[in-house]
């Protein structure tokens, strides 16, 4: 009779050291620690290795089903078992680093054989390398390849080869080419969580002398320790995983659902191939900071609560995504390819519509307006996602969450959630149209705010956001263009707000540092610009940053931003108290009338 359950005491090393090959799979997450994850990790394994303990230190417990012969699937512990190997192959490459510069000398001799064994051991673990086979990678690398230790098969994981890559590489500078990296990314944000993690620990054991190494080496292999838990009947094993999963990270509201997904699929259909192109585009936009799959997941429920009303007006109470899935209406997930066809046109959405400039705008703002934004995009033709046709109801959004913005009152009060989930039910509804939506913001917002009030609020506002908003309504009120690469534009103070020559520039102006303090950060001595141009100006005089040579395109006048290109033109050198409170004057009024839906003043 086949066994049904053998948990063991293991030492890091002895649980790592297998024949078998360790898998992660299909219905389990990404791996999704990152570098906090991580120092706690490294902290805890450092804090024991200082107090020279007796004790062994516990990591936890690690729950495997061995049903499948030659696997060892990760039920529990896929986390922390992929950055274990990645502290390991940081300590492969740090200490062959440490042994290849030591002395060959007799006080070194003792330390030089403790390194080399924990380095073999090492060895055995990430290329299943015995001493002999060991020499003979170190002779030719590319016996090092093609050793599989962990196999991801997971639908959720986008970069299955990092762990491979990484642990194959040579070098440190051999796994930094191999990896995936992100484009337009800068520095550690262009690399996915497996290098990033893999690059922390190869950095803090650079911190460490051979002696201090040694024991770092020796303490995490043989006297750190976790209980693993194996299984030979998978509902077992999962229904363990329910009961003790305390350690590590919680799964995410995703992470269940397309488990669920998954077991539901019929036979035959390769839900994988249904599933990766999901969550990969989920992934690009989360990198772009739009939404990920936890968020489509809660807006498909919005979308879907509104349209079949499952829910009362005035009724405010949300379920968890979780519950609402698997508990209130588990349904849904009975037909995976219909579900995910409806999650694909979520994400198609918001790839169409991510690079408009009223959508970057807008994507500054309390995220919340995702949610009703998308109940309306959802019922739209494809046709009609173009700029012009999503303007009208992204425009009442804008005009709703600026007042959020410059608001006392929360997102939750009833001035904005209790009139967003009434009006949910027809930003779902095919039948009534955007006239009549945009007549309802009109009305809601008039009965609601004064705007004397409004104006009030927006003269002491003194925040970024709405700078944005300002140069947005100004364009469209000048018949001008409107756009900006989020990373390549600043927001800049006419006035300077700091630098060398403050002090000299704000006597120039006639203001004293009570007034300045006051004043700086007002909408009226703030403008969108390009950075390129900020980084040359932002500290400068008014008169210079205005730009009197129009090919040098350094100053004002090469601006492509309708306020900054006007200001070169001031008909004054200098920029002042009264200059500012001309243009903050302005500003309020132009978005209080943007708010309330009235035309601009000529």
């Amino acid at each position: 009779m086949a066994k049904e359950i053998e948990p063991k005491l293991q030492t890091i090393g002895v649980y790592l050291r297998k024949t078998d090959i360790f898998r992660i799979p299909e219905y389990q997450r990404a791996y999704s620690w990152n570098t906090t994850n991580c120092d706690k990790l490294w902290q805890d394994v450092e804090a024991y290795i200082a107090q020279d303990a007796e004790d062994p230190y516990f990591f936890g417990t690690i729950i495997i089903d061995c049903s499948q012969d030659g696997y060892l699937n990760l039920i529990d512990g896929q986390q922390r078992t992929t950055t274990f190997l990645l502290l390991l192959k940081a300590m492969h490459l740090r200490i062959t680093e440490v042994l290849s510069s030591m002395a060959d000398t007799e006080e070194a001799a003792g330390l030089k054989r403790s390194l080399q064994q924990s380095l073999d051991y090492i060895f055995e673990i990430l290329y299943r390398a015995d001493v002999r086979k060991q020499i003979e990678i170190e002779k030719d690398w590319n016996k090092a390849k093609g050793v599989k230790i962990l196999e991801n098969v997971s639908i959720n994981e986008l970069y299955k080869n990092e762990l491979k890559n990484i642990i194959e590489a040579r070098t440190f500078a051999d796994a930094e080419k191999a990896v995936y990296k992100f484009p337009r990314k800068q520095k550690d944000n262009k690399y996915t969580n497996f290098f990033r993690n893999f690059k922390s620990f190869y950095e803090k054991l650079h911190t460490y002398q051979e002696s201090n190494l040694d024991v770092l080496a020796n303490g995490f292999l043989n006297k750190c320790q976790i209980i693993e838990i194996k299984s030979w009947q998978i509902e077992q094993a999962i229904t363990m995983f329910n009961s003790l999963n305390s350690t590590g990270m919680p799964l995410s509201d995703a992470d269940i659902i397309s488990a669920q997904l998954f077991s539901n699929a019929p036979d035959g259909v390769d839900f994988k191939s249904i599933w990766e192109p999901i969550i990969r585009q989920a992934d690009e936009l989360a990198q772009k900071k739009v939404v990920n799959i936890d968020s489509v997941l809660q807006q498909f429920m919005y979308i879907n609560r509104a349209d079949k009303k499952e829910y009362e007006e005035g009724q405010l109470n949300t379920p968890g995504v979780r519950k609402y899935y698997t508990v209130i209406n588990p349904s849904l997930l009975d037909d995976p390819m219909k579900i995910c066809d409806k999650f694909s046109r979520i994400l198609k959405i918001w790839n169409l519509i991510q690079g408009y400039p009223i959508t970057k705008l807008l994507l500054k703002f309390n995220e919340n307006f995702k949610l009703f934004l998308i109940s309306y995009l959802f019922r739209v033709s494809e046709d009609n996602l173009s700029e012009q046709g999503v303007t009208p109801i992204m425009e009442c959004m804008l005009r709703l969450f600026t007042l959020l913005e410059v608001s006392d009152f929360g997102f939750s009060s009833r001035y904005f959630k209790t009139f967003l989930f009434n009006e949910n039910f027809k930003l779902v509804d095919h039948s009534y149209p955007i006239e009549a939506i945009i007549a309802d913001f009109d009305a809601h917002i008039s009965a609601t705010w004064k705007e004397e009030d409004v104006i009030a609020d927006l003269k002491e506002y003194d925040r970024n956001i709405l700078v944005y908003l300002n140069e947005y309504i100004y364009a469209k009120e000048h018949g001008l263009p409107f756009d900006f690469t989020p990373d390549k534009v600043n927001v800049e103070h006419i006035m300077p707000a700091s630098g060398h020559n403050i002090d000299a520039i704000r006597d120039d102006a006639g203001m004293t540092k009570e007034e300045f303090d006051d004043m700086a950060n007002l909408l009226g001595n703030k403008i969108l610009l390009e950075e390129d141009i900020n980084k040359h100006i932002g500290m400068d005089w008014f008169k210079t940053k205005k730009g009197t040579l129009v090919q040098d395109k350094k100053g004002y006048v090469g601006s492509r931003f309708g306020i900054a290109s006007a200001l070169s033109s001031y008909t004054s050198d200098k920029w002042g108290k009264d200059d500012i409170e001309t243009a903050n004057q302005k500003a309020a009024k132009r978005i209080c009338r943007f708010i309330f839906n009235k035309p601009q003043e000529a």
